[in-house]
């Protein structure tokens, strides 16, 4: 962690020094994606006992190291929960409404309540329990930086698992992330249920959208295919959403609370 990995961050001392023991690290994985789930992991560190060696943001640690690590969170945590959010769901709600769906799965799935709660990222409104956000909160905080390695462990062995089923797409290395082989992955074998079609490519491959003139609003078959308009939105290339907007469209309903 910045200046003092693998520690109790300042900010988690200072709560516990305030009386408060339960305090619940929450962190997502599979934000970004073609394929998959997005999952998250919600974990409460014993208060009283020395932070784990080694344990750091997971994008910062080897895949040996984070399913070492992920075996002593787990014996050693107080309470865990894991919670997902599916593919329909991504596609149905749109990926920022999918993340906090997940966390608040994982939360209701502790076993107990936490007294604090400490998120990675901006503050979410909808999460439904009050919480402290942290921006970088996976490289700054202990108990975010534990869930963020049971989490990125967990996704990535639902997606090599997946990957044996379906393996033009090299799931196994790239968990789902629009690599060059996921890509060519798609082109010879186009999508599978596990693909997100809110996102570009995905979204592209499956309805084939082009820039359109003034007057064809680019989203529309994307609505039509049962998306919501901000995912739909979301899911366009830059230039096409670049294009709607000179075209004086609808305005987009941007989530105020989307990062």
């Amino acid at each position: 962690m910045a200046g003092s990995r693998g520690r109790w961050s300042p900010r988690e001392r200072l709560l516990r020094a305030s009386g408060l023991r339960l305090i619940a690290g929450v962190d997502e994985v599979g934000r970004g994606p073609l394929a998959g789930p997005v999952v998250a992991c919600a974990v409460v560190m014993p208060p009283d006992a020395r932070a784990i060696a080694g344990v750091a943001d997971s994008k910062r640690l080897t895949a040996a190291e984070r399913t070492r690590l992920a075996v002593h969170i787990r014996r050693r945590a107080v309470a865990l929960g894991l919670g997902a959010a599916s593919v329909r769901e991504i596609d149905r709600l749109n990926i920022y409404h999918a993340t906090v769906l997940a966390m608040r799965r994982a939360l209701a799935r502790l076993g107990v309540t936490p007294e604090h709660v400490l998120v990675d990222g901006k503050p979410l409104r909808t999460l439904g329990v009050e919480h402290t956000a942290v921006v970088g909160g996976d490289d700054a905080c202990y108990s975010i930086a534990c869930a963020s390695i049971v989490a990125k462990v967990t996704r990535d062995r639902l997606m090599t698992a997946l990957g044996g089923r379906y393996p033009a797409y090299a799931w196994d290395h790239n968990v789902g992330y629009g690599t060059p082989e996921h890509r060519r992955g798609l082109d010879a074998a186009g999508l599978t249920p596990h693909h997100r079609r809110s996102f570009a490519p995905v979204g592209q491959l499956a309805l084939d959208l082009v820039l359109p003139a003034c007057g064809a609003d680019p989203i529309a078959p994307l609505v039509a295919a049962g998306a919501s308009e901000a995912a739909s939105t979301a899911a366009l290339p830059l230039d096409l959403v670049a294009a709607r907007r000179s075209c004086d469209a609808e305005p987009l309903h941007a989530d105020p609370d989307a990062p």
